[in-house]
This record gives structure tokens, C-alpha cells and sequence, in this order.
């Protein structure tokens, strides 16, 4: 079962859009210097489809993007979630952060606008950083998924 601790409306983790961040807790990863260590427990609220409904609801007019922070544990409740929020609420893009490396094979990619992979290993750096093991993939029509982690450096 997936729970999350917080949300936030942020600017900076999709680009061009204005995302719900939801953080989901029992992060399985343990990255070495995560900034999100508080997640590793499993703490929170259950998020259920109807939980999701009502987080939405309080943002709707305001964002154009959700995106799940972690999940790992239960990478098939995220794309579970991601397969509701793509019915129910079809304006919206639906992203995945995830510390895996790879998508896990029964996971429907083509459920999510973007997808991001990798563990945060510190001497790499973060997303910012052109020298990341981390990338972020936007799905583009008829393209598949396309990296766009150099969107993130200066």
C-alpha cells in the first residue's frame, strides 16, 4: 500500500509544468546522502484513488502535471495510481521519480508523461548536474520516451 507524507505545488522537477508533487514514504532505495531520508519509513497517509481524487481537487485549476516522488516499494500501486489520475482526470500529466534504475517490467510506461530513473549517488550529483547517473524521460508521440535531463543544466 502506498502512502504519502506531504505535497507540494513545485516548479523546478517537470519542466514546463506546474506539478503536484506527491511524496510516497517506505522508500526501499536508501541513497547515501538522500535529502528525503524522513521517507524511508513507512509513515503517512494511505493514498487511495479517492485520496488522490481529493489532493487533485484542492489543485485542479492550478497545476497541469502530478508527479509520484518515490513509490518504489510498490511500483505497480504507482502505476495503479497513474492508470486512475489518466482516466479520471485527462488534462493532466502524470510523472514518476523513481531511485530504480529501470522501470520495472510490469509497469505500463505509456501510463506516465515522464519517467525518472536512477538512485541519487552523490559524487555524480542530481538532476543539475550533467555528470548524473539520474535521467528524465518525457513520452513524445510516436517517439516513445525521450530524454530531456540536459533540460535540467545550466
Amino acid at each position: 500500500m502506498l502512502k504519502y507524507v506531504n505535497t507540494g505545488i513545485v516548479f523546478q522537477e517537470i519542466p514546463d509544468e506546474v506539478t503536484l508533487s506527491i511524496n510516497l514514504s517506505a522508500c526501499p532505495c536508501h541513497c547515501p546522502g538522500c535529502h528525503s531520508n524522513y521517507l524511508w519509513e513507512d509513515i503517512g497517509t494511505p493514498l487511495t484513488t479517492s485520496e488522490l481524487d481529493r489532493l487533485v481537487s484542492g489543485y485542479e485549476d492550478g497545476i497541469t502535471c502530478v508527479c509520484f516522488m518515490g513509490g518504489d516499494a510498490d511500483p505497480q500501486s504507482v502505476n495503479r495510481m497513474a492508470r486512475h489520475l489518466r482516466a479520471s482526470h485527462t488534462e493532466l500529466k502524470v510523472a514518476w521519480y523513481s531511485g530504480r534504475s529501470r522501470v520495472p517490467h510490469d509497469v505500463c510506461r505509456d501510463d506516465f508523461d515522464y519517467i525518472k530513473l536512477g538512485p541519487y549517488i552523490r559524487h555524480l550529483g542530481s538532476l543539475k548536474k550533467p555528470t548524473t547517473n539520474q535521467r528524465l524521460y518525457k513520452r513524445l508521440e510516436g517517439e516513445g520516451f525521450v530524454d530531456i535531463t540536459s533540460r535540467f543544466w545550466n
